[in-house]
């Protein structure tokens, strides 16, 4: 066997693995995250965005994790609002097709969301480095707000971050372990 074709059966048997639904990385990554109960006047389940980016760089998305809209409107009308989470559409919404399969759900009602991102795959192609998880909330006839997270890529050690949120976003904690 020469050395192509070692590589090509080594790249399969990964492929396997994964498509198995085993983490590749061996690790847990948890993001909890909690949407407010707002006392408002016209209350509307917020749109949420998740994603990736490289730490203190402005630049594109380099993972997208999660988009929660309103799914359920006639002629896909829901994503009219998506561009609302400026942020997010600057930094590669408007390039995603959606519904994206894995990433794309429904608004989420208040309390405590959680997102295991244990195999996600866009996890799987990161480089080692440091990155932020960036969540970004905006509600029709409401508020917009958007928090950072730090994270350190692959999971070697135990990550522990929390961040508080002013208005549209509580408490936001993001723990991995190896």
């Amino acid at each position: 066997m020469n050395s192509s074709t070692s590589r090509s059966l080594i790249a399969l048997g990964a492929l396997g693995t994964l498509a198995a639904g085993s983490s590749a990385w061996a690790a847990t990554v948890q993001l909890k995250l909690e949407l407010p109960r707002l006392n408002v006047a016209e209350y509307h389940r917020p749109y949420v965005a998740v994603w990736v980016e490289k730490a203190g760089e402005s630049g594109p998305a380099v993972a997208q994790l999660a988009i929660w809209y309103d799914i359920k409107k006639q002629n896909n009308a829901g994503t009219k609002w998506l561009r609302d989470m400026r942020q997010w559409w600057r930094q590669g919404g408007r390039n995603l097709t959606v519904p994206a399969d894995g990433i794309s759900g429904a608004t989420r009602a208040p309390g405590e969301q959680v997102l295991n991102l244990d195999n996600h795959p866009s996890l799987a192609s990161l480089p080692a480095g440091k990155y932020e998880i960036v969540v970004e909330s905006g509600r029709e006839a409401g508020g917009r707000e958007v928090q950072r997270v730090p994270l350190t890529w692959p999971i070697k050690s135990e990550q522990k971050a929390t961040v508080q949120g002013e208005h549209e976003l509580g408490a936001i904690e993001l723990t991995a372990k190896p």
